[in-house]
């Protein structure tokens, strides 16, 4: 068996408890349309994935994600877990753009469909999330994946519990 050498990478991220600080003072849509724009330092998770080209409005986030090889898996192609966290983030984060200032929320479930494999040859994914329904205790979004020429890759959805 031949061995490759090692290929190295590095990252940097800000202190997230400067992010959390600010979460009182400042709507959820506030907060990610600031760290869409590059006025707030996005969370270590995005660095550490290196996801971005974030947007935001009321009730939807997308995140964008050109595939490396570092996010594959042994088989060649991109690791789930790097799908279901692009997902989550989605989902998750639409459901944010609809709190208040001092509002917080939390997942409570994930539910993941893989549709195909994806790899450097997908291109520039896209993933939009979505409020479904959002009530005074949960909400439910969901997200979907694409790839560079739209088509789609994998769906979630997920619920989420608000925090008051």
């Amino acid at each position: 068996m031949t061995q490759t050498q090692p290929r190295t990478r590095t990252h940097s991220w800000t202190d997230p408890a400067e992010i959390a600080r600010l979460a009182g003072n400042h709507s959820g849509l506030e907060l990610m349309q600031a760290m869409a724009r590059g006025e707030l330092p996005a969370p270590p998770i995005m660095h550490l994935i290196d996801a971005g080209g974030v947007e935001a409005e009321e009730g939807s986030v997308t995140v964008r994600l050109h595939p490396q090889e570092f996010h594959y898996n042994p088989l060649g192609t991109v690791h789930g877990g790097v799908i279901a966290t692009l997902l989550d983030t989605a989902a998750a984060c639409s459901v944010h753009t609809t709190l208040p200032a001092g509002v917080g929320y939390t997942s409570l479930d994930l539910n993941v469909k893989f549709v195909r494999p994806v790899t450097i040859a997908s291109g520039q994914l896209t993933c939009r999330g979505e409020v479904l329904q959002r009530g005074r205790r949960t909400a439910l979004a969901e997200s979907r994946l694409t790839d560079a020429q739209g088509r789609l890759l994998a769906h979630a959805t997920s619920s989420c519990l608000i925090l008051n």
